[in-house]
């Protein structure tokens, strides 16, 4: 069994090669690492680990054996933070609609190769992502229903330059490419150029920032597409905490709009930017662009005990964009955003986050995926909410979003992943979720968690709709320093897709985690 996970590591080196560039890079240099390898067992009993309908459902016990690995360092020229592991079942049945295994990683670096003129940002993530809106999300870890693994990378060299005090200047190229067990969805890579020019610190009161970038996709499945944005934004600052803002600018693309309709146009927007102290910022904005009325919002706030967050968003944007950009309310951040109080050293604080997390058994992120796959452009608008409290014996992060999607592309382009008499359903989705999060101490070894997710899936042109709810509930003891146990239920129900049919789980699993 080591032998053949050597193997499909070694297969998986390419995609990583980017960010072992930067570890290279940083060899010679005095440095900050952190390497910690992992290894847990688990134990699971599922009465229905396929998450098949409950007329077909059987029960099985499920041996579980997850090597990983996390790697987290920065000096004066790189930073580097990664994870990946991989989980390994035996099933005491036959598998029927359940993985053999599961690999994920996520991995982030940057290389300042010449000081103030040259870095390099480069990126690698895999996971599972859903199929459909409208089908059962892998939320067990066992079930291949509607699920694809997707895989991306990408390499970004860019230039900054210093005009004095007058201005900043930036070039930006970008590499990135998306991949997918499924011939459906398609291999496709991305090559983009952007250039940004900002005022400098001799524009004290008036701001502005001129913006273009230029996005060339080719796709193995539907064909090549292109899309350009040029922005101007300026913005006044009537008191040193609030600032006016207002942006016009013009966006184009190529795709083949479903109907006819508009793929280019004018934009414009006005706003305001208020810096009330370090721990509190609100960005506003309202205006119009060529597919109607738009907005934005980006709300944080932080006490020594709570954070909160609040965004919304409206714009152009596809799957493959998406999938290389992060789609969850990242549980870490809120954390390291509420430690960052009593804790401003970044490392010493990432450690005291991780530590939180294996302690309570919080989830790394809150699960509110809304991507899936499509090769259709569409107009999304996303609104969000999270919140996260740490306070003596307590712990909490609750988050909530709604999510809609037009589409603005031509369906044809979906048969393959849907058929040609379905792929309407992708017209027009509306997504709504919630999840929460509860941990108490029990004493300073031992806490107990539960966790709930409700999520609705919605198709505005078939008004078909999908519902998944999932509670856990959990006991976690630390027996030393580096090993770990916890003790799980977990109850899923939701619905089937097209079939109609609905599905239950409910399964009890216990693990022993060892920081290695």
């Amino acid at each position: 069994m080591t032998i053949t996970t050597a193997k499909r590591i070694a297969a998986r080196l390419p995609r990583l090669a980017p960010l072992a560039a930067a570890l290279l890079v940083a060899l010679p240099a005095q440095a900050q690492w952190e390497v910690t390898p992992s290894l847990s067992l688990t134990e699971t009993y599922s009465d229905n680990p396929g998450l098949r309908s409950d007329a077909n459902k059987r029960g099985q016990w499920i041996s579980e054996a997850r090597p990983g690995i996390a790697v987290y360092g920065r000096n004066a020229r790189v930073q580097l933070s990664a994870s990946a592991n991989a989980s390994y079942y035996k099933y005491s049945r036959e598998r029927a609609g359940t993985r053999s295994n599961n690999s994920r990683y996520d991995a982030n670096g940057r290389v300042k190769v010449i000081d103030e003129l040259l870095y390099v940002d480069a990126a690698a993530r895999r996971s599972s992502r859903a199929i459909s809106a409208f089908g059962p999300n892998n939320d067990n870890g066992f079930s291949d229903e509607n699920s694809a693994d997707v895989s991306t990378w990408s390499v970004s060299p860019y230039l900054t330059q210093r005009f004095g005090n007058f201005a900043v200047g930036s070039l930006r190229y970008t590499h990135e490419q998306v991949k997918s067990d499924t011939s459906r969805f398609g291999d496709s890579t991305t090559d983009s150029a952007a250039f940004n020019l900002a005022s400098g610190r001799a524009w004290r009161d008036f701001g502005w920032n001129l913006g273009y970038r230029r996005e060339d996709l080719q796709t193995e499945t539907f064909g090549d597409s292109s899309s350009e944005n040029a922005l101007l934004r300026l913005s006044y600052a009537l008191h040193r905490t609030f600032r006016l803002t207002a942006s016009g600018g013009y966006d184009s693309y190529d795709y083949e709009a479903a109907g006819g309709a508009s793929t280019a146009g004018p934009s414009w927007s006005v706003g305001f930017a208020w810096r009330p102290s370090a721990r509190t910022a609100v960005d506003l904005s309202v205006g119009r662009h060529f597919l109607g009325n738009t907005g934005s919002l980006a709300a944080s706030h932080r006490s020594r005990h709570t954070v909160w967050r609040l965004n919304y968003s409206d714009g152009v944007t596809n799957s493959r964009r998406q999938f290389t950009g992060a789609q969850t309310v990242d549980t870490v951040g809120l954390i390291d955003s509420l430690f960052a109080v009593t804790i401003p050293d970044p490392l010493a604080r990432r450690e005291a986050v991780l530590d939180y997390l294996l302690l309570t058994g919080l989830p790394l992120s809150s699960t509110q995926e809304v991507n899936y796959l499509t090769n259709r452009y569409f107009r999304q608008k996303q609104a969000s909410a999270s919140f996260a409290f740490n306070k003596r014996a307590h712990g909490t992060v609750i988050s909530a979003f709604a999510n809609e999607r037009v589409a603005l592309s031509t369906g044809e382009v979906d048969a393959g992943l849907l058929g040609s008499s379905l792929f309407g359903l992708n017209d027009n989705v509306r997504q709504l979720g919630m999840s929460a999060a509860h941990t108490y101490r029990l004493n300073a070894l031992t806490n107990a968690t539960a966790t709930l997710l409700a999520t609705r899936n919605r198709s505005l042109t078939t008004s078909f709709e999908r519902d998944q709810q999932s509670l856990r509930l959990g006991l976690s003891r630390r027996f030393s320093r580096n090993l770990n146990g916890r003790v799980e239920l977990r109850h899923i129900r939701g619905d089937r897709g097209l079939s109609g049919a609905g599905y239950t789980e409910n399964a009890i699993s216990a693990t022993l985690s060892a920081q290695l």
